[in-house]
């Protein structure tokens, strides 16, 4: 009854939060270390950046995620996880690549490894909100 139908839910309405927050926060993290020390790590401070940009677009896609923003949802949430997973692996096997940490070093250890968790949780919830609105 309530299942699918519902609007947004609980989970939702976190996820979406997060990645308010999220966004925001490496947004002018980013932000302020490309202006302030850029030199000391472009590739981190870059990479930063990007996740922001990301964060941002998921957010948007997310509140919206009918028509074509369901698709910009499942796209930004995959680059995402995809993005978290290999620079996390990288900062581990090659840390002097970065110079600094960026938010998804280390799988976001930095940020309390929700840049890991979010993204699967975002992708599990696209997977079970709206699958009848396809057609």
């Amino acid at each position: 009854m309530a299942g699918r139908s519902d609007r947004l839910g609980g989970l939702g309405r976190v996820l979406i939060a997060v990645y308010i927050v999220l966004a925001l926060a490496a947004t002018f993290r980013s932000v302020y270390q490309i202006i302030a020390k850029f030199d000391e790590a472009p590739l981190a401070y870059t990479l930063s950046a990007v996740s922001g940009v990301v964060y941002i677009v998921a957010t948007i896609a997310l509140i919206k995620r009918r028509g074509a923003w369901r698709a910009v949802a499942w796209v930004a949430l995959s680059f995402e996880l995809l993005g978290v997973l290999v620079v996390g692996a990288l900062s581990i096997a090659v840390p002097e690549l970065f110079g600094h940490d960026s938010v998804w070093s280390y799988f976001g250890r930095g940020y309390v490894f929700i840049p890991l968790v979010l993204p699967v949780l975002g992708l599990v919830w696209l997977s079970r909100s709206g699958t009848g609105g396809r057609a």
